[in-house]
């Protein structure tokens, strides 16, 4: 089925006005349990680093073609009662592939219980949305990792599904997030998954790759609109953002970095083991509450930036 201009515009709204309430079934969640318990049948208990990664090559390819073919046969089937059905359930994949509110409403939670005092509280909460130890953190270190994990995600759960929905609809918004959501849980540098998760972290490279260079752009943007240094902020995702490993996270994390005039990046530790992870932009101003706040303006309004683009090139390509 085509996916209209008016069932994105459905969805994005959904998405700011719902965002994703735990008591609703969510297809990421889903595409969560088929990962892992997909990793339970394929693991290989001993193995070489070759089949290893050939494990989790097949992984990849059954958990992508599982979630192609039950996306598919749904948005087929909900078209049987009818094609109000049919728009009914494009919307609501659509919806359940963005995540501008959810964003917001997790790390705000942070944000609020730092802003009571309550930096055990802050902890606990930090760690639920990233992947490095938190219980060793004060308020700025907090602070800057609720930055960092914002400016990085407005790619990975704003701008990646905005545009896989102009272009490929909500089949391919939800193919997108099986290959960033195998990344998330497999594309770890440690003993574990070096090998058995390389093809999962870089698919989701491949898949990122315009995405988050297009995000880096649009906070360039939005920082203009904001009234705040965009010159600074281009300039700092050019310099900087070649300097991470990955090649995508840099770009929206190095111009929000600039834009904020903030330094990001450092040294953290993940799973017990310290990372030295190159600094992202220059220390004009220290971290503080504003910081963040700053941060969830530009996220909002690289948002909508980013929503108007995808709706232009998918009402272009009914045109065509």
């Amino acid at each position: 089925m085509n996916f209209a201009p008016w069932q994105l515009f459905a969805a994005y709204l959904l998405d700011l006005a719902a965002g994703d309430p735990l008591w609703m079934p969510h297809p990421v969640r889903w595409i969560g349990s088929l990962i892992a318990g997909t990793q339970k049948a394929l693991y290989p208990k001993k193995a070489s680093p070759a089949q290893m990664r050939f494990a989790g090559f097949v992984l990849w390819l059954l958990v992508l073609t599982v979630v192609f073919v039950v996306a598919k046969t749904f948005l087929i089937l909900s078209t049987f009662p009818g094609p109000f059905f049919g728009s009914l359930a494009a919307i609501w994949l659509a919806y359940t592939t963005l995540a501008t509110r959810c964003l917001h409403d997790e790390s705000r939670q942070v944000a609020e219980a730092l802003g009571a005092g309550d930096l055990e509280l802050a902890r606990k909460r930090l760690s639920f949305i990233v992947s490095r130890e938190t219980s060793h953190l004060d308020s700025e270190a907090i602070l800057r990792a609720l930055v960092e994990t914002v400016s990085e995600n407005f790619s990975d759960g704003i701008v990646a599904p905005l545009f896989y929905l102009a272009v490929g609809g909500p089949l391919g918004a939800i193919v997108y997030k099986a290959v960033n959501t195998m990344d998330s849980m497999l594309g770890y540098k440690n003993e574990q998954y070096r090998f058995f998760g390389s093809f999962a972290a870089r698919a989701d490279d491949v898949a990122n790759w315009i995405p988050a260079r297009i995000s880096g752009w649009l906070i360039v943007g939005g920082c203009a609109l904001l009234g705040m240094d965009w010159r600074r902020a281009a300039k700092t995702m050019q310099r900087d953002a070649p300097k991470m490993k990955s090649p995508n996270a840099g770009y929206p994390e190095a111009a929000a970095a600039g834009g904020l005039g903030v330094r990001l990046g450092g040294t953290s530790r993940y799973f017990g083991t310290t990372v030295e992870k190159p600094f992202l932009g220059d220390q004009v101003a220290t971290i503080t509450m504003e910081t963040y706040q700053r941060m969830i303006r530009l996220m909002y309004l690289g948002s909508g930036l980013a929503f108007a683009g995808a709706l232009l090139i998918l009402s272009a390509m009914r045109i065509v």
